[in-house]
């Protein structure tokens, strides 16, 4: 049963992290091909400043939860952690999904899209605030 549960896992893991790249692959080529193409948006440097921590997030969650098999047989080693946890891992998703939304902002509606990203550091403040209060009481 316990084989079952991390076959599914390993799945689901491997699926996640595909879906994620090629959304994120998409995202950053249609802003880099809108930027080299039309010039809009105008600068590079809100997008290096703010999608690399993204791509380092993302990098984290594939060294996290990539299943590793044996090269020998293909049997399962490792399922890897799951990625749907709660805590830090949820965390690093909405940082993720947030980025992925001011890319796409900054593609439509230009360079002062990125002024969208101060929701992440905001957010960080209202979790830690309300996680502290909630051990207060």
């Amino acid at each position: 049963m316990a084989q079952k549960a991390a076959k599914t896992l390993a799945a689901r893991n491997a699926s996640l992290l595909t879906r994620t790249h090629l959304i994120s692959f998409a995202l950053h080529f249609l802003f880099l091909a809108l930027h080299w193409l039309f010039n809009r948006p105008r600068s590079l440097t809100p997008y290096f400043t703010l999608a690399c921590p993204t791509l380092i997030i993302e990098f984290y969650l594939e060294r996290l939860g990539r299943p590793v098999y044996n090269p020998a047989d293909g049997s399962l080693r490792s399922p890897g952690e799951d990625l749907g946890a709660a805590g830090l891992t949820e965390y690093m998703w909405d940082v993720l999904y947030w980025t992925w939304g001011c890319i796409g902002a900054a593609c439509l509606f230009g360079d002062r899209a990125w002024w969208l990203w101060i929701v992440v550091p905001v957010y960080s403040v209202w979790l830690a605030y309300s996680t502290f209060m909630g051990m207060k009481k």
